[in-house]
């Protein structure tokens, strides 16, 4: 058997998430061999893999810096060359992928990032500094999402130096000790001067798109001249198919009905339920691979600016039972600090307690028992909304006129701007470093720690610093962090070699024909 027309399934246009259960269903007889027939792999000779995500419906788009969901990064990491990843047991703390090496002056002001050698767009052209410097910049010259800033924010782009084709020095805003971490977090490399991101693009990561289409699949192809070998990392993989399926459900009955052989994001509910089905693995991520699912309460909302409130609310969430009913037992209880599981994250704190008398006593002091507030949440995460749902029903408990908002999925940071104004919201932070990642503006105290905690000559100095501005965050911070959400996946016997990293690594999956 072969699996079905390409062109005929690009072709279907858009479905409802029931739509996309029944029309995989129905091509089920078709398809069910195509993880091991290896077509369209030029050069790979271990099958196609299909993987199915939440992506964001028809608004997908291949420009990775305005891509939001998990879907986005998965494919920007397999088709972008990745400048390096976060990897705890290397000595600088990062594995490098397109860099050979970071180099920090001693005064922690300037960066020389070395680029390996032999490293090519598809078009044939060679990877270089100037490419690497214009990467760096397109976040900001591209109206990227403001977390793909990261480098603008830290780095002075503008007084960047080519050294010559493989070496670029760059300096900081203000001395940082973390920048590896921070370069290596998620940046990626593209050519200089691209502005669109199509299928013809030029790119450098192991795998090319052979097809796209928003909302449904985008078909991968073995890229052959891929540098990971040179890295000891071989592609076995001929093509991968990702799946667009913003149901979780249907991205299920997917992988139970053979049209998918991996599933990412999978309930906690359905976790238990195929943890005992035959020819199915569960996987799940492990600190610091863990997504902190937070809860921002919005400063420019009045009754937000009293801490009393921010305190009230915090105090007012039982997190274990979220935990025990929504994840079952499938996260990590939050402290209202992000990183959990990253070296600098502050174990020490005092666990927040579920304290509703406490909670309902601090309102009435500040004035606002009874208050109204709306929360808005959607599944871009697992169990998002249920926890969405479940801390309503908290906040009314301490009298809170607490309604829910529910956004159906990809729809939460369509417009960022918009959800940047929203009185209370949910929203989720991959794994990553908190220094490095805070986002200052709101507590200039902590804001100042950070700076410490970031260029502090000496490390106990650093790690002072970063501990303090936890502290503060925890005790008057505008996040609640109830949990830490690992990413809960699911694949057939057989596939191997996938990697929790932010986010399912599929660069390096493998396929047993047996």
């Amino acid at each position: 058997m072969r699996s079905p027309d390409r062109r005929a399934f690009l072709g279907l246009g858009a479905l409802t998430a029931a739509g996309i259960a029944g029309f995989l269903t129905g091509c089920s007889s078709s398809s069910s061999s195509s993880s091991q027939d290896g077509e369209g792999g030029e050069g790979g000779d271990g099958g196609t893999l299909r993987a199915a995500f939440a992506g964001g419906g028809s608004s997908e788009t291949l420009n990775y810096l305005l891509g939001p969901t998990a879907l986005d990064f998965v494919r920007a990491r397999l088709v972008h060359g990745a400048l390096g990843a976060i990897d705890a047991g290397q000595p600088d703390g990062v594995r490098y992928g397109v860099l050979e090496s970071i180099e920090i002056s001693d005064d922690l002001a300037t960066y020389t990032l070395r680029l390996r050698d032999a490293v090519a767009f598809t078009d044939g052209s060679p990877v270089t500094a100037a490419d690497l410097l214009y990467s760096l910049r397109a976040p900001d010259e591209l109206g990227g999402l403001p977390f793909t800033r990261l480098a603008g924010r830290n780095f002075d782009l503008a007084a960047a130096r080519v050294v010559d084709d493989r070496t670029l020095d760059l300096p900081t805003l203000t001395p940082i000790a973390d920048g590896r971490l921070l370069l290596c977090q998620s940046m990626l490399v593209v050519k200089e001067g691209v502005t669109e991101f199509t299928p013809q693009t030029p790119s450098c990561g192991p795998f090319v798109i052979e097809a796209f289409e928003p909302g449904r699949q985008t078909v991968l192809r073995r890229n052959p001249d891929w540098f990971g070998p040179a890295i000891g990392e071989e592609v076995s993989l001929s093509e991968i198919h990702l799946l667009s399926i913003g149901d979780p459900e249907a991205r299920v009955n997917a992988l139970r009905g053979g049209q998918a052989e991996f599933v990412s994001g999978v309930s906690p509910a359905t976790a238990r339920t195929l943890a005992d089905a035959e020819g199915v693995a569960v996987t799940a991520g492990e600190p610091p691979y863990v997504s902190n699912l937070r809860f921002v309460m919005n400063l420019a909302h009045p009754p937000f600016q009293d801490e009393r409130v921010r305190r009230a609310f915090r105090l007012a969430i039982d997190r274990q039972a979220i935990v025990d009913t929504v994840y079952f037992g499938r996260a990590h209880l939050g402290n209202d600090v992000p990183a959990l599981g990253f070296p600098g994250y502050h174990a020490e704190l005092e666990q927040r307690a579920h304290d509703p008398e406490a909670a309902e006593a601090l309102l009435r002091e500040a004035g606002h028992a009874g208050m109204a507030i709306e929360l808005t949440a959607g599944p871009e995460l697992t169990g998002m909304v249920e926890t969405a749902t479940l801390m309503v029903e908290h906040l009314r408990a301490i009298g809170v006129d607490a309604t829910l908002n529910e956004l159906p999925a990809g729809q939460l940071f369509a417009d960022y701007e918009a959800y940047q104004r929203l009185p209370f919201a949910a929203g989720y932070n991959p794994p990553a470093p908190f220094e490095p990642n805070h986002t200052p503006g709101n507590f200039p105290d902590i804001d100042e720690l950070v700076v410490t905690a970031r260029s502090a000559t000496a490390e106990a100095d650093r790690t002072a610093a970063s501990r303090e501005a936890q502290r503060l965050l925890w005790e008057r911070g505008n996040e609640i962090i109830p949990v830490f959400v690992p990413t809960v996946d699911a694949h057939a016997d057989g596939v191997g070699g996938v990697r929790h990293l932010q986010f399912p690594d599929l660069s390096l999956a493998t396929l047993d024909p047996a």
